[in-house]
């Protein structure tokens, strides 16, 4: 039991994904804070098992404070990183200002430090609260592109679901031996997030192009949302677009686009939530840039 703890009759637990009710007191305290069900993941095998989870439990088993990080490995400038993401922080309210979430984030700090993360990133609507670690907003773009000519394809489109076993096989395997959809800046591989993020927006198409790419993408009759490419190769803008078989009057790509074959201008996006960074491999990212949103945590 830690001093702070040890204070508020609480205890401290780290690592504690292998523990089924300790897991599911996270699941309620996330539940409760932000109405996001991550129990979803149960059904894509559970948490990322790269996980990293601190948190204060009470005496009945309740979680009342959180800060999880995960590896998250990105690619930066045609160069692999070791990177650290961080989520799942939360305070239940008659728990908060004593402390346990700054407690709960320096020791994830400390935690991926010593394992030699030269990237942190993470996601928040409340920047200021992290500036005071070092963590500096990032600016988001998206790309826009002109719709490209139609062109004959002798590719299948196929749409996916993750709710199917064959389909989610499918798409695992393909997660499991993805290409970066961007040299510039882009997750080397992040399974949970990405299947987690489909769930949670009805929106979003998955389709299969042959046996080895899925595109997750977004339409609503004029403009198409290019999410992410997940395949052993990224096929060009034009081809996806043959391949769905639309014809969109505005395309907008949500991550860099230098592997897409195509021209795009940047525009600002305004997002719910910021991108931040911090760690000496932030200074060799250069904008503008987008984390694609199968992949925000």
């Amino acid at each position: 039991m830690s001093e702070l703890g040890r204070d508020h009759g609480l205890t401290l637990r780290q690592d504690y994904f292998g523990d089924p009710a300790a897991w599911n007191a996270l699941v309620d305290l996330l539940q409760d804070t932000f109405s996001i069900d991550v129990s979803l993941l149960d059904q894509f095998g559970g948490p990322d098992p790269t996980s990293m989870p601190f948190g204060y439990f009470d005496s009945e088993g309740g979680c009342v404070a959180n800060f999880s990080a995960f590896s998250m490995p990105m690619i930066i400038n045609g160069r692999t990183v070791k990177a650290a993401g961080y989520q799942s922080g939360a305070v239940r309210p008659e728990w908060r200002g004593r402390g346990l979430y700054r407690d709960l984030m320096q020791r994830a700090f400390d935690r991926t430090a010593a394992e030699g993360c030269e990237l942190d990133l993470l996601l928040t609507d409340k920047p200021a609260l992290y500036e005071r670690y070092g963590f500096r907003i990032l600016p988001q773009h998206i790309f826009v592109a002109m719709a490209p000519k139609l062109r004959k394809t002798e590719l299948t489109a196929r749409q996916l679901s993750v709710v199917t076993p064959d389909d989610l096989r499918v798409i695992k395997t393909l997660l499991q031996n993805r290409e970066p959809v961007s040299a510039r800046f882009a997750v080397v591989g992040q399974m949970e997030m990405f299947l987690l993020n489909a769930s949670f927006n009805s929106a979003i198409r998955l389709t299969a192009l042959a046996d080895d790419t899925v595109i997750a993408w977004t339409f609503d009759g004029a403009t198409f949302w290019l999410l992410d490419i997940v395949g052993t190769a990224i096929p060009s803008l034009a081809t996806i677009v043959s391949a769905l078989d639309i014809e969109p009057e505005r395309i907008e790509i949500c991550f860099p686009p230098d592997r897409l074959d195509c021209e795009a201008s940047p525009e600002p996006y305004d997002g719910y939530t910021m991108l931040m960074v911090r760690g000496k491999a932030a200074e060799d990212i250069a904008g503008p840039l987008m984390l694609s949103p199968m992949a925000e945590f």
